[in-house]
């Protein structure tokens, strides 16, 4: 199923490609094929800020860079974390491709791929003392191009673009469970 999933298109993967995705999605996905790897050729750093109601009232904290966290604690790792290289990346991906460029979703699974961009920065903010309890958050990408090699003759822009989102007004749902509860529900099951 796996070499069918990443081998080029063919008869058998156009007449059961809904049964070979089936059977690879969620678990084996993959976001490159057999013979034509597409490597990313730009650099996509997600960040954050947070609306805080704190006894001095409302702030908005600057933004905070998320891709940045998780460069850190894989820089120098011998044996990097697994959600440190990825869960950041693949739920960005997830928001995008399940969102239009106006941050419509154009999908079944656009309010999925919402709430979990928020519970991952929520679970990032948790982290952080931010005086007070965060309300809402916004989050943004910045894309920048990959300078191509000094031989190449492709051209890149040296600019960075954003797509903002809007705000999320931050509910129950998005913020993690304290660590004693999630311990007591894991020794129930």
């Amino acid at each position: 199923m796996v070499f069918l999933h990443v081998a080029p298109s063919n008869t058998l993967t156009k007449q059961h490609g809904k049964t070979v995705d089936d059977w690879i999605y969620p678990e084996f996905e993959q976001n490159w094929k057999l013979f034509a790897p597409n490597p990313l050729q730009q650099n996509i750093a997600v960040h954050v800020r947070a609306e805080v109601a704190g006894p001095d009232g409302r702030r908005t904290t600057g933004w905070m860079s998320l891709s940045r966290q998780d460069g850190d604690a894989i820089r120098g790792s011998l044996l990097p974390s697994h959600v440190n290289q990825n869960e950041l990346r693949r739920g960005w991906d997830f928001y995008v491709n399940s969102h239009d460029s106006d941050n419509r979703p154009n999908g079944l699974r656009g309010d999925l791929s919402e709430r979990y961009v928020r519970r991952i920065a929520m679970l990032r903010l948790s982290e952080r003392d931010l005086g007070g309890t965060v309300e809402r958050i916004q989050m943004r990408s910045a894309t920048s191009l990959i300078p191509p090699p000094s031989w190449s003759t492709e051209k890149a822009k040296p600019r960075t673009d954003y797509r903002v989102l809007p705000w999320w007004d931050v509910t129950p749902d998005d913020l993690p469970a304290p660590r004693d509860t999630a311990r007591g529900e894991e020794g129930t099951q």
